[in-house]
């Protein structure tokens, strides 16, 4: 009786041992894309487990600010893991791995044509029901699409029809069901297979804009599977893969 208490005693040990050391990174949900094919490649040649959460950079950056146990932060910007450097949550000031570039997504099924022109774009918006963006003080591509409009003098043609996601993925979305004939998301989102057989895009100008860099962070006392993972995301193999998704890379 008591070498079996032993035994259960120590089998759950090693599980609740196992279970702190689970690695969970937090990735904003315009890399889902690019970040799947990433970490499959990273698998095949470490065999770590990892447990990504997709969503909003500014919602991360507040967990992480409240205590969640994030080991890595892949963000959508610089601003966010930059405050949480100041806020002393991160080993440093981490590193610029892409620079990703603002789409115009429209549903194929609403007959509404995009072309590059000001006059055609204004005219989609004219002819749409809504169109979708991410919340711009959580999102940087939200943030971006915003600045885009108020260059291009849009905004107020535009203001009336903005539908919000919580982040791009959840915009994106809402143009995918047809929630929003027209929409702002991330070029590689708009590159992906589930998104591009229900829409045509166009590729936003880098100069109507702020450049989105996308900074990642490791969170201090993160995992060292985390700490592999990104030294992986600077290498050869997940460049590769950012490029084919329309990222530029460092």
């Amino acid at each position: 009786m008591i070498r079996l208490f032993l035994f259960l005693a120590t089998l759950a040990l090693c599980s609740s041992t196992a279970y702190a050391q689970t690695t969970k990174i937090a990735v904003a949900a315009n890399m889902k894309g690019a970040f799947t094919e990433i970490l499959q490649s990273y698998k095949s040649q470490s065999g770590s487990e990892i447990q990504v959460v997709y969503g909003s950079s500014g919602n991360f950056s507040a967990q992480i600010l409240n205590g969640a146990p994030f080991s890595l932060f892949i963000a959508a910007d610089e601003h966010f893991p930059l405050e949480l450097y100041k806020k002393g949550k991160t080993i440093n000031e981490g590193a610029i791995y892409a620079i990703g570039k603002l789409a115009l997504i429209v549903k194929t099924s609403s007959g509404i044509q995009i072309g590059s022109s000001k006059t055609e774009i204004a005219k989609a918006i004219a002819k749409s029901n809504k169109v979708a963006i991410a919340k711009p003080e959580l999102a940087p591509y939200g943030k971006a699409a915003i600045e885009y409009l108020k260059n291009e003098g849009l905004f107020d043609l535009t203001k009336d029809k903005l539908v919000y996601g919580d982040n791009v993925g959840v915009a994106t979305n809402y143009v995918v069901t047809g929630a929003a004939d027209l929409g702002f998301t991330a070029l590689s989102l708009a590159k992906s297979s589930e998104v591009a057989k229900d829409t045509n895009y166009m590729l936003i100008g880098d100069g109507l804009y702020e450049p989105i860099k996308q900074r990642m962070v490791l969170i201090k006392g993160a995992s060292p599977q985390a700490q592999e993972l990104y030294q992986y995301m600077q290498g050869t193999q997940a460049k590769s893969i950012l490029q084919k998704y329309g990222y530029m890379t460092p």
